[in-house]
């Protein structure tokens, strides 16, 4: 008797998680506020940080910023801002020259719409998609300095994602970390900018 108590008990319980993961599809949810604030459900994540040149005073230069978006984070991705955060000096950019793709800054596949400002008091550099990248995605950002610094050392710049919304909640990603060295030579990495 127990047996088949046990056996109906674990086909119940069975029955209900069955019709509650149905129900749900297995799809993450934003997290929305009381107040309408809408946030990214877990972590978007900021994967690498390269400059194309790093010696000093290039002009040829682009930093790209490569985010994953896993798909629980239950949002699609609207808005970046990138923001010097340490370095010797403020590195003005050329918002015309922004670039974003699909893909990494080794595998850029399709291009991304998206506009671009600098807030020159701030430093700060906002990319916003002309259409929202959905979870399951990697991408890339490049942006343009007008030229790499004059002094060498370690810039550090912090990387914040948005969701869409009028009221959506930033999600800091952390720093993308880019090392300009006074003198160039054959040994330093670098990529061809198209």
């Amino acid at each position: 008797m127990s047996k088949q108590i046990n056996s109906i008990g674990s086909l119940l319980f069975f029955s209900i998680t069955l019709a509650l993961t149905s129900t749900s599809g297995f799809q993450s949810q934003a997290v929305q506020a009381p107040d309408g604030t809408v946030s990214f459900e877990s972590g978007v994540l900021l994967v690498d940080t390269y400059a194309t040149f790093s010696a000093i005073r290039v002009r040829q230069a682009r930093y790209y910023f490569d985010l994953e978006l896993p798909e629980a984070i239950g949002e699609p991705l609207k808005k970046v801002v990138i923001q010097q955060r340490r370095g010797s000096e403020d590195i003005d950019f050329r918002t015309d020259r922004t670039k974003a793709y699909l893909g990494d800054h080794r595998n850029r596949q399709e291009p991304l719409e998206s506009t671009t400002s600098f807030n020159e008091e701030t430093g700060e550099v906002v990319v916003e998609f002309a259409n929202p990248i959905p979870p399951g995605k990697n991408l890339t950002i490049g942006i343009k300095p007008r030229r790499n610094p004059d002094f060498g050392g370690v810039y550090l710049f912090g990387v914040t994602a948005f969701p869409p919304g009028e009221k959506s909640r930033g999600l800091y990603l952390g720093a993308g970390r880019i090392h300009f060295f006074e003198n160039f030579n054959s040994s330093s990495r670098y990529i061809l900018d198209i």
